[in-house]
This record gives structure tokens, sequence and C-alpha cells, in this order.
């Protein structure tokens, strides 16, 4: 007992100074109280170091990573696309340890787990092909005890019957006590493949402690909403992104993605429970607490992707805990955490049932907050096209009147036989990058894009589907969009991407900017416009800054969280398609890093960590 109260300090002060999870604390705030890089001295930042990624010999060909740091203790820790994890020091970059796998370690970066007396602290991590590692944090050596050799195979129990099932892992694991708890990727299609249950593992031999089935099974709360044994062997209605702890109350809050396959429902009929909803389990047990459903019968693969934050809400008088789960629509939910109840009403919207699939039936109405507004265009009309140089509004005017003239409409346009523009597209909105969150102020920072799908549906090869398409003779470079994918400018008005301040105490937009610019329109006098954000999100600390990559236009910037001014920006030639984090280093100094790589720059290919400090 006396041991565990001396450790108390020595465990809050780790808190304030490090960054030892992906979203900082189990809340998923991303909120440092480091101050010492401040509104005021902020656009003093300097580099300090910088870490390239290697590719081992194998050259440098770009491979997409979303990686987020972990600074605990002194030292950061650091997985990369080309097979490694790292421990370096936080002050100078050099490398303390190296551990090379045959396996892809996730997208998104690792956990730590802070071991026992008797165990030491380990980096657990997800792979590409489904398996579930532990390394020693102190050495980089795989923990002989976790599974075999340090090694759990996770496609076992969820992909028996389909041994070429698509199944990996792209998010760090969430750890509950002695319990590292994954959810995981399992691709767009087929319908019928591996499943997506939701299971915690246990630290100390890798053994399987509970499963949560995502499609519930004969005999489990909300199986009845399944009809004809469509539940049986459906993919998707997974958990690929990430997911957030109440430590007081034990629960966990999972975002739950689209039931495949994504954009056609006709052999899922129903609301598809629990498909694209929040989910509360007991962290121990797997038992489900509540659910909240954001789509129904989903065909517009909007999953749920991005930690639900932890926050505050006073009201009436009243503080009320709260969950906040940010979408892809560009809707923010607010909701009490313990009921699973709307703080601010949400409203059952009839959506249009104007570009039907045979064999499908859209579900008539949607969930759309009143309070808070969406922070991403949902709807479209053809006097709305962009208008910023006449060459790029006459490109969208014939892109629209493409096939006879495009359908437009929304929220919630359909995807159908006719081409048609669908805002927002299935990338978002807001994806997994999420919100972040400022306890003192009570706001949350959510940055989204406004990009739209210019799609049709169009019959399977096989004939018993239907799959989304572009249009014919589609334009160079446009893709799924309704954009010029050359200039990669989108064919409404701006802005294009934008960063939200949302007051959570009242529902209300504190403040709204353009996020990103485009060098082109900047020199033509064009009023800023913002860019399509790319996945990544944003940071707050006490200093009174929003620290935000997530843009291609290959920048960092800092935003004064009262205000949402700019203050500090800095170029660097490559899209951080991720989170930063912030951390004090033992020399006393406050740093910020991110890791960017890619995008159209090519500068940096194989992955750079850029971190900055004040002079």
């Amino acid at each position: 007992m006396k041991l565990a109260l001396l450790l108390l300090p020595a465990i809050a002060l780790q808190a304030q100074t490090d960054w030892p999870m992906f979203g900082h604390d189990p809340g998923s705030t991303r909120y440092s109280p480091l101050r010492q890089i401040n509104t005021g001295n902020v656009a003093k930042l300097k580099p300090a170091w910088t870490f390239d990624t290697e590719a081992g010999g194998r050259g440098p060909r770009a491979r997409r990573s979303e990686t987020i740091p972990l600074v605990i203790g002194g030292v950061m820790y650091l997985s990369t696309a080309y097979n490694r994890v790292l421990a370096l020091e936080p002050e100078t970059g050099k490398k303390l340890w190296e551990y090379e796998s045959a396996h892809t370690p996730a997208l998104r970066g690792i956990a730590h787990w802070a071991g026992t007396k008797d165990l030491p602290p380990q980096i657990v991590f997800g792979t590409a092909d489904g398996y579930l590692i532990s390394l020693n944090a102190n050495t980089g050596k795989p923990v002989p005890g976790f599974g075999e050799e340090g090694i759990v195979n996770l496609k076992q129990g969820v992909a028996d019957n389909f041994p070429n099932a698509r199944l990996s892992m792209t998010s760090p694991p969430t750890i509950y006590k002695d319990l590292a708890i994954t959810g995981s990727a399992t691709g767009e299609m087929p319908a019928r493949s591996a499943s997506g249950d939701i299971r915690a593992w246990d630290m100390h031999t890798g053994k399987l402690a509970w499963t949560f089935h995502t499609v519930p099974r004969p005999g489990e709360a909300n199986h009845e909403v399944w009809k004809d044994g469509e539940w049986e062997n459906r993919s998707g209605v997974n958990s690929w992104g990430l997911s957030t702890i109440d430590t007081e109350r034990g629960l966990i809050f999972l975002p739950v993605g689209t039931p495949n396959a994504d954009f056609y429902g006709g052999d899922r009929a129903g609301s598809n429970l629990y498909g694209s909803s929040l989910v509360a389990l007991d962290a121990a047990t797997g038992k489900l607490k509540w659910f909240f459903q954001t789509t129904h019968h989903d065909n517009w693969d909007y999953d749920l992707t991005a930690a639900p934050v932890l926050i505050t809400v006073k009201r009436g008088g009243k503080s009320i805990p709260a969950v906040a789960q940010s979408t892809k629509q560009g809707y923010l939910f607010i909701l009490d955490r313990v009921t699973g109840k709307p703080i601010y009403e949400v409203k059952e919207t009839p959506v249009a049932n104007d570009n039907p699939l045979p064999g499908d039936s859209n579900w008539p109405t949607q969930p759309i907050p009143v309070k808070p507004p969406a922070l991403a265009r949902t709807t479209f009309k053809p006097e709305e096209i962009a208008t910023v140089t006449p060459e790029h509004e006459k490109y969208c005017r014939d892109l629209l009147a493409r096939e006879g003239g495009a359908l437009t409409g929304g929220p919630f346009a359909q995807y159908g036989p006719k081409l048609r523009v669908i805002f927002p597209s299935w990338t978002g909105g807001n994806n997994w990058g999420g919100a972040s969150y400022d306890p003192q102020l009570g706001y949350m920072f959510v940055n989204t894009k406004s990009l739209a799908n210019f799609n049709k549906m169009v019959p399977s090869a096989d004939g018993k589907s239907f799959v989304r398409v572009g249009p014919d003779d589609p334009p160079l470079n446009m893709g799924d969009y309704f954009w010029d994918g050359t200039k990669r400018w989108p064919c409404q008005q701006p802005p294009w991407g934008e960063l939200s301040a949302v007051n959570v105490n009242t529902g209300d937009i504190a403040w709204r900017v353009p996020l990103g610019s485009f060098e082109e329109l900047d020199r033509l006098g064009v009023p800023k416009t913002g860019v399509p954000t790319t996945n990544g999100g944003s940071i707050v600390t006490a200093g009174g800054l929003v620290f935000i990559g997530a843009t291609i236009d290959g920048k960092f910037r800092a935003f004064d969280s009262k205000t949402g001014r700019e203050l500090w920006v800095v170029d660097h030639h490559a899209d951080a398609n991720t989170i930063p984090i912030t951390y004090q280093g033992k020399d006393g100094k406050q740093y910020v890093a991110i890791f960017a790589a890619g995008g159209e720059h090519k500068e940096v290919v194989a992955g750079r960590l850029f971190v900055y400090a004040l002079p």
C-alpha cells in the first residue's frame, strides 16, 4: 500500500509531461497540460530534430503510415511502415533499440502496458496480417510468455471458416488494466468472411479474455434485427478505428463500422446492428452496456472510426459525464456517458429514396443532431458549383452535366443507378483523426473536409449485387470524387476544409475557420478556401494552442484555441495523415512532434518524424 501511494505522484507527473497513449489519456481528449509553448511564443518554434524511417535496404519505397509516437518515462516509442518498432531518445532522436518484424505494424502505431512487479512494461501492437505482438519495452525483445514467443494469431476464432480472409489491425489496441482490447480491419467485401468481433487479451499470457459479437448471435440482445440468417458469417461491423476507456466506470467505448458489403444492402435487410454504432461495453467482461446507431442500414460506408472523446457537459447547473463521437457525415453526437442518450436533441429525419436499387430498401429516416450543426457539407445543389476561377467553374459544370445531368440532394443522398453527387464522401467529413477537447475551455476541435463522391451503382460481375463506380469516361485523375483531381480542387463552393471549435456546454460553434490553402489560388487573390483534409487530427494544450497537420498542402499549423487565429505554419512538403503529440523532455523543454510522409509532394518518401521546440 505504501509503495502504491509513493508511485501515485510519479504516475501523475508522467501523465502531465508524457504522451503515454494515442489519445494522450484514456478518455482520448488529446489535451496536454503543458504550457511552455503558448500563444505568445509559438511563432518562435524551430526544428529540434528529425528522424527518417528506413526501408532497410529495400529502397525508399513509399509506404502509407499514420503512426502516432508515444513518450513514456523518458523514452519515445515509434512504429514504422517498414516492419520496425523503435525506441528513441525524445530530446535528440538517438536510437535506443530497434525491433524488426516479419509483420508490418498497424498503421496508427502502438500501445504501452505498464507491466507488473513480475513482468516488464511492454509495447503491444497489431499487424497488417492479423497478429498481436508484445515487446519488452526496455529491450525491444518479444515477451516469451505472451502467446507463442510474444505473438498471438488474431485470425483464430474469427476467420476459421475463411482461411484466406483479410483480417488485420490498423489501429493500436486499447489497454484496460491487464487487458489489451482489439478491433480489426476486415476489408469492404465480401459480405461473408471474417467477423469483426471485438476481443480482449490477457497481457500476462496472451490468452483470450472475452469476445463481443458485433453482429449479435441467437440468444443475444438485438439479434432479432437480422432476418433470414443474414447475420451468419457477416463480415464488416468491425472496429478498425480507435476506442476509449472510462477508467472510473470501467467502460470502453468502441466505434463500429459498416456491414459488408458497404454500398449495397440487399442481403442485409433492416437496421444492421451494431453496424455504424457507438457501443459501450464493460471493459473487464465485454458485456454490452448500451449502443447508439449513427447510420441505419448504412449504404454509404459511414463507419464510425474516430476515438470517442470523454467530456463533461455543464448544463442547467449540472456537470454531465458525456462521450462525444465525431462522424464521417460531419456530425458530432454528444451522448450521456452512462445511458447513451443524446444530451442535445437528435432527430430521426426522413431521407429521400429517389435512386433505388433492386432488392434493397433504404432506411426511411436517419439520426441528425439538432446541435451541434453539421461541421461539413451534407447537401449540394447545382447553383452551389465552385466559381473560384472561370476555368474551374467550366470544368465542374461539364462534370455535373455528365450522363444527362447528375443527381444532387442530401443529406444521405442515395447511391443508385443514376450518377450522383453525394456529400460527404465515404472518407468523410471527419475520419479516424477525430477530435481533441480542452476541458478548461469546454471546446472540442474537429477538422473536416467537404468533398463529395461522384458515383453510381452498376451490377456486379456475377449479377448478384451492385458495385460503386464513377461516371462513364471520367476526366483525368477524377477518381471517386466530385473535383478536379489534377489540381485537387473540389467542385462546390468553398470552404473545402475547415477546423471548428464546438462549445460542448451549449452545442454551438464557437469558431470555424478554413484549414489549409492552395498556393495557386492564393496567388490569384482568392479568399482562403481550405483544402480537403487528410485523415489526421488535432491536439490541444494548456498553452492555448491547437496543433494540426491533416491537410493535403503538406503543412503543419498552430491555432489559438480561443479564437481560431492561425499563429504558426511550417511547410513539411509531406502530408501528415496522423495526430501530433507534445511532451516534456528530461532537459525541461516542451517538444511538439508529428509524422509525415509522401502525399503529392514526394520530398519525404519513406516518412519523417518532425520535432519542434523553442530555441
